[in-house]
């Protein structure tokens, strides 16, 4: 089985082009929402967070987000702290989950594809790309974000022009060039492999 990884900044639609590969056949593990449901259920994840913060993190409703958040927050050597116990999870999680596909490919969708090293999991990296100004209209238009917050959200992720570098294939998702055909032509290359 080929294990593709999806990848690109906010805004740049990598959520439409997981959508195409699914609907071509491709089942896609989306890593933010999977990491979301794995902080709030895993076992190993809860007890190394209350380690870190204190038993008050989780309530009986779950997750405390804003006491996670308030920890993290402008503090990038607790950030690494906590992604380096839910990173892994997050890992074996999707290898798990590809070992029960049925089928010659499937994808993980994550937008720290490199950051987390999800990448060295995956045999193949496609980046979704898109134009500055196209992401920042995309963001503004999906969420009640301010436009500097939007700049100051991309600010954060690894530059596009690293993605693009470091990513075996890219996808021009800038409105002019079609989708469908490039998803295609991706697809093709991965199966005559």
């Amino acid at each position: 089985m080929i294990k593709i990884g999806i990848t690109g900044g906010i805004g740049s639609g990598k959520s439409v082009i997981a959508s195409l590969l699914e609907l071509s056949g491709v089942p896609v593990y989306i890593a933010d929402t999977e990491s979301k449901q794995l902080t709030e259920t895993s076992p190993v994840i809860r007890e190394k967070l209350t380690a870190l913060f204190g038993e008050t993190l989780y309530t009986a409703e779950g997750l405390d987000k804003k006491q996670l958040a308030s920890h993290i927050f402008g503090n990038p050597e607790r950030l690494k702290e906590v992604n380096a116990i839910i990173h892994p999870e997050v890992n074996r999680h999707f290898q798990a989950w590809a070992d029960k596909q049925d089928t010659p490919l499937c994808a993980i969708e994550s937008a720290i594809l490199f950051e987390s090293g999800f990448n060295r999991v995956v045999d193949v990296s496609l980046m979704v790309y898109a134009p500055m100004e196209v992401r920042i209209r995309r963001v503004l238009e999906r969420d009640a974000a301010s436009r500097e917050e939007v700049i100051r959200r991309i600010g954060s992720q690894l530059p596009d022009e690293v993605k693009k570098e470091k990513s075996d294939y890219v996808i021009f998702n800038d409105g002019k060039q079609a989708l469908l055909p490039q998803v295609t032509a991706f697809l093709e290359k991965l199966r005559s492999r």
